[in-house]
């Protein structure tokens, strides 16, 4: 049997803003290619979802740039790079508060664009498509991964921070 469902307007919008933003996440830049350029979205909206095989999905709004270039038949791959609590303006700078000063430490995983500095890195082989409302969720099959021991910058109640 399943759970009763509230009716739509039980919530309103910022309570479920507010609710929903004590959920703290790493912050990530999700990175493609797109006409030969590198192309990043900072996401927080980031889940592991299997181990066998290994699977990721990263939820995006569907009003957003990178939906429109991951929704293509020819993007079949996406990167995911998690910033390290230094990253903060790399972060802001790929959220819509772009810095024109700032220095992007691309480089290439096979064609792909990743991030440097990042504490972790992921390349994923695009595997399925699933629209839940105003965003997509891609997954992916990941199919490369880079880590260090570095400290993560966190999204907590619409805010980074450090942890400790």
């Amino acid at each position: 049997m399943s759970p009763p469902s509230l009716p739509h307007d039980a919530i309103t919008r910022d309570e479920l803003w507010q609710t929903l933003g004590r959920l703290s996440s790493g912050v990530c830049i999700l990175t493609a290619t797109h006409d030969g350029g590198h192309r990043g979205m900072t996401a927080s909206a980031v889940i592991g979802l299997s181990q066998e095989p290994p699977t990721l999905g990263v939820a995006v709004r569907h009003d957003r740039k990178m939906h429109a270039l991951l929704s293509r038949p020819e993007v079949t791959h996406f990167g995911l790079n998690v910033l390290s609590s230094t990253q903060k303006k790399l972060g802001e700078h790929f959220a819509g508060k772009p810095d024109p000063a700032l220095p992007l430490a691309w480089f290439e995983h096979e064609g792909l664009p990743l991030l440097g500095g990042t504490i972790a890195q992921i390349v994923c082989r695009k595997d399925q498509a699933l629209t839940f409302s105003d965003h997509t969720l891609f997954t992916g099959l990941i199919e490369y991964t880079r880590f260090t021991d570095d400290d993560p910058l966190v999204y907590f109640r619409g805010q980074y921070h450090e942890l400790g």
